[in-house]
């Protein structure tokens, strides 16, 4: 599992422990209103993220366990599957579930250190009936990796937060159809959204700098450094060389990207569609790294 957990989970929709958290935590001190926290707004965050939480969970359990058996919970080791593109999933997905429940809390007039901290631990907890679901169903299992780049990714946030006081480092999330769903349709979707969900062949994950911070370059740019696989009909290598003869392999980019946290505007509206363009790699020129050869992509998804 990787970049579904960020689509099913539309912040502020995984605000709901959170929020439901904090004003159990506030209310131990004299007042909510002494701490300087907006009750009239939490409240409302909490009653929006827990009706968007449940049909978010609802609709992930369409999407991905519904055809699966159940078993009693067990943990199952995946850490060689998929040459570890789930797991850049999860990483990537965390962070932003940080980052987005630190802001949101921000808007309730909660402090950003206290913030940052209950954000970040939102990203992990949130992620965690994920788990639960993959140890109850016989087609997964609860995965350890899976758990340590939760914590890895909400961390990436954290502490990045400590050291600058600011998002310098970004993961993003780019896709491109490829031709392998439809050797495996049932596991690798059959569908737009469902191969957006499953095909790991098309996801990219990149890491991206925000360059102007480091050396002198343009604010509205930035270089990114981008990880992804291919050939991977099934989960491991050992079954995609023996039933289809492909050789999966790892995938490594270099690139640009626009910053559009540096278009500034008035518009709420537009404001927050560029927030949700953030957490994604505009298609841009790159080059491309592999045992296969090095390409270079005159516009790459």
């Amino acid at each position: 599992m990787s970049v579904k957990y960020f689509l099913n989970f539309l912040l502020p929709g995984v605000l709901n422990l959170l929020c439901l958290q904090h004003i159990v935590w506030a209310q131990g001190s004299d007042t909510i209103s002494e701490l300087g926290v907006n009750r009239l707004k939490l409240t409302k965050v909490a009653i929006i993220a827990s009706t968007s939480y449940t049909l978010s969970m609802a609709g992930l359990y369409q999407v991905w366990y519904k055809d699966s058996g159940r078993q009693s919970f067990k943990f199952f080791n995946d850490n060689a599957e998929w040459k570890q593109v789930d797991k850049a999933g999860h990483f990537f997905t965390a962070f932003h579930l940080s980052n987005g429940a630190s802001k949101t809390l921000q808007s309730c007039s909660l402090s950003k250190k206290k913030a940052d901290a209950l954000g970040t631990a939102t990203g992990f907890l949130m992620m965690l009936p994920i788990e639960i679901f993959d140890g109850f169903s016989n087609a997964y299992g609860a995965s350890t990796g899976d758990l340590l780049a939760n914590a890895s990714g909400s961390a990436l946030f954290y502490t990045q937060q400590l050291l600058w006081g600011e998002i310098r480092l970004i993961p993003k999330f780019s896709f491109h159809f490829t031709p392998f769903a439809k050797q495996r349709p049932e596991l690798l979707g059959d569908h737009l959204y469902s191969q957006i969900i499953k095909d790991y062949n098309g996801h990219t994950y990149w890491l991206e700098f925000d360059t102007d911070k480091f050396i002198p370059f343009p604010k509205w740019l930035n270089l990114s450094a981008g990880y992804g696989a291919e050939n991977m009909v099934y989960a491991r290598d050992r079954d995609n060389i023996s039933n289809l003869n492909l050789y999966p392999y790892r995938q490594y980019y270099l690139s640009f990207d626009i910053d559009f946290r540096e278009i500034k505007t008035r518009s709420r509206l537009l404001k927050k569609a560029l927030s949700v363009f953030s957490v994604i790699k505009f298609p841009a020129p790159a080059i491309e790294f592999s045992k296969e050869a090095i390409r270079v992509h005159s516009l790459y998804f």
